[in-house]
């Protein structure tokens, strides 16, 4: 159970500015692309990600950053959730359901704690921050700011559904803070993977916003996956924002999740056949 695989990674340490990485982190696979350089643009990477890895739980969980100004509120996040590295974990070894809810009530009470609070207004600039863990067939995420969560599935994709959270604008962790408000905005969610092979896939939004590609299309997303390995895809699309000359820097996180449960499906499914 405590067979971890783990990665973390701030832009501030490597920043990729013209040069494309894709390895694999456990069965999950990372990608980063900082950005084409151009003369009069400052060369560095605002992004971060921390992944964690239990084939043993059936379990991953993965946090994906996209700061501005500074990565310093990236790293800030990075730290803060790595400290709470035992409670994930052993939120992570509970019955699904009391799994999750664990996980936003940990997270709820750390962003909006006093201390944390208080160390965002330390930093300079804010971060979007996408936080997913999956666990046996089910999928959960914490999403604040404009990270992107896609889910590939024949049955999904037949209803044209792919994208699970939405990008949610003016939002932010950092010296610009949602936990400051008096209502703090974020969203979260849960989805039943189905049966069969789910493809996960997390990206910052350099990716969909790359000039002369359709990648704000998720299907032209998972086009790149069509015989080829997790691995290849990544690298091929980030080649392709590369070639196209995108400024923004893209960080990606992608893996396959295999169901072998039925997923819940309509009582009146057997009728509507006939």
């Amino acid at each position: 159970m405590n067979n971890w695989v783990e990665y973390r990674w701030v832009g501030s340490e490597k920043h990729y500015v013209d040069e494309i990485d894709a390895q694999p982190i456990g069965h999950i696979v990372l990608g980063r692309f900082g950005g084409n350089s151009t003369t009069n643009r400052k060369v560095k990477n605002e992004d971060g990600c921390l992944v964690w890895v239990n084939a043993d739980l059936n379990a991953e969980f993965a946090v994906l950053l996209d700061a501005h100004k500074t990565a310093e509120s990236a790293e800030l996040v990075v730290e803060i959730i790595h400290s709470l590295q035992s409670d994930i974990k052993h939120a992570l070894t509970l019955p699904t359901r009391e799994a999750f809810r664990n996980l936003q009530n940990l997270f709820l009470t750390t962003f909006e704690s006093q201390s944390f609070r208080k160390a965002c207004q330390m930093v300079e600039g804010e971060t979007a921050c996408l936080i997913v863990a999956r666990k046996d067939k089910y999928l959960w995420w914490f999403s604040i700011g404009d990270c992107i969560l896609h889910v590939h599935h024949p049955e999904l994709v037949a209803l044209n559904e792919f994208q699970q959270n939405h990008r949610s604008f003016y939002e932010w962790i950092g010296k610009v803070n949602t936990f400051d408000l008096e209502v703090p905005c974020y969203s979260t969610g849960t989805k039943e993977l189905r049966k069969g092979k789910n493809h996960i896939f997390v990206t910052t939004d350099g990716l969909v916003e790359c000039p002369n590609v359709n990648f704000d299309n998720p299907a032209e997303i998972f086009q790149a996956f069509q015989n080829a390995t997790i691995l290849e895809g990544v690298f091929y699309l980030l080649n392709e924002i590369r070639k196209n000359g995108v400024l923004d820097s893209t960080t990606i996180l992608s893996w396959i999740v295999e169901v072998v449960e039925e997923g819940m499906q309509p009582s009146d499914r057997d009728s509507k056949a006939l």
